[in-house]
């Protein structure tokens, strides 16, 4: 079930993009459209992972779609933002609006639920095992009668839908996602092993991904740069995309690392190569180095 509901500022984006002049043909924001689908299946999937199971994909996704074909109309090219970066923010803005309409619970409510569940969380490290109530009722400063209270409300405060009962806001699922010491040392290991396969592309391919990635530089100033077209730089933001998916998955998940199909090409031992430069350039130690507790990137893009 997707929800009708729809912000002013989408009012205002939908109304501009239809009485202003298109930057884009019809044709062009089509295939922008169609070249970008993936962009909101992945958005998805990302806010998947910190909701609960009952929030259908098809909600989000239809939300995210609308959002795209929006985009694809608001686009300006002459501005210099990449599109991708562009459709990101509109599509994460309309996943998000989506979440909060199917959440009627009041936001005291939702308070309570979330301060009651990060203190269960933290006396269950403390202790080692669930907390009674009356030890959960004993840390909050209330008592068993309240806490008992509060899940009624939260009870109370759900949304039936055909899909299934929502128990939580969007601002108190998505805004709070706070990693465990296991959880946080493998995001700074999994950022680590970027950087530093980064570090090991081809010199072109690397300032391709640093200057358009990091920098945010529009791709015709890449190209300028380069003495080449937008297209070729395209062209080799691919590769290298390609090349740092591969040697990650090589190091982290090895069984996501492609076979190749002929071990003794070129191409094979330019990715073997490259895959072993990644290993001699990185260590737990300097990984991690990279982050800090909070996993916080250390390092300043010039």
């Amino acid at each position: 079930m997707t929800s009708t509901m729809t912000t002013a500022a989408d009012l205002t984006a939908d109304a501009a993009a239809v009485t202003a002049v298109p930057a884009l043909t019809a044709a062009e924001q089509e295939e922008l459209i169609r070249s970008h689908m993936p962009l909101v299946g992945h958005l998805v999937r990302d806010m998947l992972t910190r909701i609960p199971n009952h929030i259908h994909r098809d909600d989000l996704t239809s939300a995210g779609l609308h959002a795209l074909v929006t985009a694809s109309r608001g686009w300006d090219p002459n501005r210099g933002i990449p599109f991708h970066r562009f459709a990101t923010t509109r599509i994460r803005g309309a996943i998000l609006d989506e979440l909060r309409s199917l959440d009627w619970a009041t936001r005291s409510v939702r308070s309570k639920a979330r301060t009651t569940d990060t203190t269960r969380q933290s006396l269950t490290t403390t202790l080692g095992r669930t907390p009674t109530n009356e030890e959960l009722a004993q840390a909050l400063g209330t008592t068993t009668t309240d806490l008992t209270q509060r899940d009624n409300d939260v009870q109370r405060a759900t949304v039936l839908s055909l899909q299934g009962f929502t128990t939580s806001s969007a601002d108190d699922l998505v805004t709070e996602a706070a990693p465990g010491p296991e959880d946080m040392l493998i995001r700074r290991e999994q950022i680590g092993y970027l950087h530093h396969a980064i570090e090991s592309l081809p010199e072109r391919l690397q300032l391709v991904i640093t200057e358009y990635f990091l920098k945010e530089r529009p791709m015709a100033d890449i190209a300028a740069d380069l003495g080449v077209t937008e297209s070729r730089v395209s062209q080799l933001r691919a590769e290298a995309l390609s090349l740092l998916k591969d040697g990650m998955n090589t190091h982290l998940d090895p069984d996501l690392a492609p076979a190749p199909e002929n071990p003794a090409s070129i191409t094979a031992r330019r990715r073997a190569s490259y895959y072993s430069t990644i290993a001699g350039n990185t260590n737990l130690h300097s990984r991690l180095a990279l982050t800090n507790a909070h996993g916080h990137s250390t390092l300043k893009v010039a």
